[in-house]
């Protein structure tokens, strides 16, 4: 989905900056198909559950690009977490993550977007207002996503800087997940990333009056 939000950004005419950990093959390869949509495109390593590496990978991608006027903080990791055999481990995966990473990532965007003005945007999801057992340090992030959305629209809409977050539902079907059963729980219509990047792309450009909301991609359930 990161790579499909980078494109789309990239077509509307934006400079872009990835930031990845593992996956490296993966983001050179986004690197280039950036280029090739006639942008400058830049791919930087960092781990954003470390908040000075999600600082320095804020403040690099400025560096690189010449400037900031868009953070979109899509990082997370989503795993099967049973309540009963959850661990501290994999409690603190979702939420330094999925969370405090882009809790810090704002930090330092906002210091940079103080300058002129911008935008952030967040990538929740619809999880945050379900009851999912199976997910709970996971929805625990993404509701905690909608707060800081709603936080940081308050405290940064003085300095011009919209804060907006937008929600998927079921939009990319997990490895394994029989097809069948994919097409019952999104009643075969709940879109795809290109939908998620479309509203992305809304946020990135839309008047900075609008700020503070949680726009739903979930084909309307």
């Amino acid at each position: 989905m990161g790579r499909v939000i980078a494109l789309a950004l990239a077509h509307a005419g934006m400079d872009v900056a990835i930031g990845y950990h593992r996956s490296a093959r993966e983001a050179r390869r986004t690197v280039r198909e950036l280029e090739a949509a006639g942008v400058r495109g830049v791919a930087l390593r960092a781990d954003l559950a470390d908040p000075r590496q999600a600082r320095r990978l804020v403040r690099d991608a400025a560096r690189r690009l010449g400037g900031l006027d868009v953070l979109v903080n899509s990082a997370a990791v989503f795993e099967r977490t049973p309540f009963l055999g959850a661990t501290p481990a994999q409690y603190d995966l979702h939420l330094d993550l999925n969370l405090r990473g882009a809790f810090f990532c704002a930090q330092a965007a906002a210091r940079l977007l103080s300058r002129h003005g911008g935008h952030i945007v967040n990538i929740g999801d619809v999880g945050a207002t379900k009851a999912w057992p199976g997910y709970i340090p996971y929805t625990l992030s993404k509701a905690g996503i909608s707060a800081l959305t709603r936080g940081l629209a308050t405290a940064l809409q003085p300095l011009g800087i919209a804060v907006n977050c937008v929600a998927p539902g079921a939009v990319l079907r997990p490895p394994g997940f029989p097809r069948a059963r994919w097409k019952r729980v999104t009643r075969g219509g709940a879109g795809g990333p290109e939908d998620v990047a479309a509203a992305v792309l809304f946020f990135a450009t839309c008047p900075r009056y609008i700020t503070g909301q949680v726009l739903g991609v979930d084909g309307g359930e």
